[in-house]
């Protein structure tokens, strides 16, 4: 009777399995077990422990399957149908390597594999978008909070083809995914910066506000808010490039959640800097009378009351109590 019981309340979870375990290892809390732990539950419990411990070994072994699928020569001249099935196959691979990177030893361990070597020589360059814009998603998984592994992929050269691919590539998807990808190598990281800076990175944020593609514009001028929020040191190259024109053309465009960041843009480029004062005033830009339009069209907007606090700042800044000529800020 007792043993029949025991066999109904087996555990059936890791919680249940140490919670078994306590009960049957410790003698300091409560009396001792009435009965011995039969062999059955022995035997269990040792199989459910064996299985936790191997849990990430077999993380591992998948990721290898993973990378087995990805490392195979692409057959030409077989059908089409035999050729969407590998793709589709490829597809799978990405994801679910992407999936298992989460786990920040995970992503280590697919470094040590070569998996990453693998992902950028020849899954950023594929022919077929649906493996490109995944392969950068996985560099963007694994670098994500792993300055480890950023800085490998630094050296590996991904970022300069993660920002060809941001800038050229066909696919809007794509180029969104390794917009997210640099901004994982680039952000809280200085050696992912100074990559960036080397590659010309401001002007691709540049063409990116500049797209088609509002995803991409958002992403974007996000990502140029951040690093001018972070790194105020580069205003002055991001100013000489015309900035400030670029984004005032932003601005002019159907309104959209990308004008939140590009005001915040402008306002950190103006902040504590006469040149970005100066180029904000040009009269050919119309700033002026675009911000009193903008205020009058987001009062009363409780979900744009953030846009609404950049574009008084930037007036007070640029263009209330100034005179012409006054290079000052009115703070």
């Amino acid at each position: 009777m007792a043993e029949g019981r025991g066999n109904r309340n087996h555990p059936r979870n890791l919680q249940g399995v140490l919670q078994m375990a306590v009960e049957a290892g410790s003698a300091s809390e409560g009396p001792a077990p009435r009965e011995p732990m039969t062999q059955e539950r022995i035997e269990f419990l040792r199989g459910a422990l064996a299985e936790v411990c191997k849990g990430q070994m077999d993380e591992v072994e998948q990721m290898k399957q993973c990378l087995e699928v990805l490392s195979r020569d692409q057959c030409r001249g077989r059908g089409s149908e035999e050729e969407e099935e590998e793709e589709d196959e490829r597809e799978e691979a990405l994801e679910m390597l992407s999936e298992l990177c989460e786990n920040l030893d995970n992503a280590r361990d697919l470094m040590k594999l070569g998996g990453l070597d693998l992902c950028i020589s020849r899954c950023l360059c594929h022919s077929e978008a649906g493996i490109r814009w995944r392969a950068a998603q996985l560099i963007a998984s694994c670098a994500q909070n792993m300055p480890e592994v950023q800085v490998y992929l630094l050296n590996q050269g991904a970022l300069l083809k993660l920002l060809q691919l941001t800038d050229h590539d066909a696919n809007s998807t794509v180029r969104v995914k390794a917009l997210y990808a640099v901004s994982c190598l680039v952000r809280e990281q200085e050696a992912g910066l100074r990559d960036f800076l080397s590659h010309d990175g401001f002007s691709v944020l540049m063409r990116g506000m500049q797209s088609d593609s509002e995803k991409l514009r958002t992403k974007s001028a996000f990502l140029l808010l951040n690093l001018l929020t972070s790194h105020p040191e580069h205003k002055d190259t991001v100013l000489s490039m015309g900035m400030v024109q670029q984004l005032v053309s932003v601005l002019r465009s159907p309104h959209s959640s990308v004008h939140e960041h590009v005001l915040g843009a402008l306002c950190c480029l103006v902040e504590d800097s006469p040149r970005g004062v100066n180029d904000c005033r040009d009269a050919s830009l119309g700033l002026e009378e675009l911000l009193k339009q903008r205020v009058q069209d987001l009062k009363g907007r409780e979900e744009s009351l953030e846009e609404l606090d950049c574009c008084e700042r930037l007036r007070a800044a640029c263009f209330q109590g100034q005179p012409q000529d006054d290079n000052g800020m009115d703070r």
